[in-house]
């Protein structure tokens, strides 16, 4: 007799079984609506961690570079003031104003960028006053003289310009 309850009580789950497999295409409206909601919301979060992903990223290759950058910029200088040096050999010159325009150029080519300074207003931000004259043919807070250049890649300032501000 157990045998044959035990075997109705399986017949009995099989058939429940059968009948949910058959309706479980038919989800309820409520549940497709979280469902539908969650997977939006993951998708969200997903594409949200994808753009901060690549914001950390790109911020990290701009430290990075302006990192090694700042180390190079004094060899920079000093090519910059090779090249202003007068000398009787035009060859040499033209060898110093070359190597110097590649380095500039690779410099741009990373999105590097000078500072503009002299004839600009004073920004603590991009310049570093170390000095200021008095000139009536200047406007206040003008730049008139620049001692180091300055620079930054994007928003970011690798080194500040060395200025004397006027008035």
């Amino acid at each position: 007799m157990k045998e044959n309850k035990n075997n109705e009580e399986l017949k009995e789950e099989v058939q429940e079984s059968k009948e949910v497999s058959e309706n479980k295409d038919m989800v309820p409206k409520q549940d497709y609506d979280e469902l539908d909601d969650r997977y939006k919301r993951i998708l969200a979060e997903f594409e949200n961690f994808k753009k901060r992903s690549s914001k950390e990223r790109e911020g990290l290759y701009n430290s990075v570079l302006s990192d090694i950058v700042e180390v190079i910029l004094p060899i920079l200088d000093n090519l910059e003031n090779a090249a202003k040096v007068e000398t009787e050999d035009e060859n040499y010159k033209q060898g110093v104003e070359l190597v110097l325009k590649q380095f500039k150029d690779v410099l741009k080519s990373k999105g590097i960028e000078e500072i503009e300074a002299v004839g600009s207003t004073f920004d603590p931000e991009l310049h570093e006053a170390v000095g200021s004259i008095q000139d009536d043919n200047l406007g206040e807070k003008e730049i008139a003289q620049e001692y180091r250049k300055g620079y930054k890649i994007g928003s970011k300032v690798i080194r500040h310009s060395m200025v004397v501000v006027a008035n």
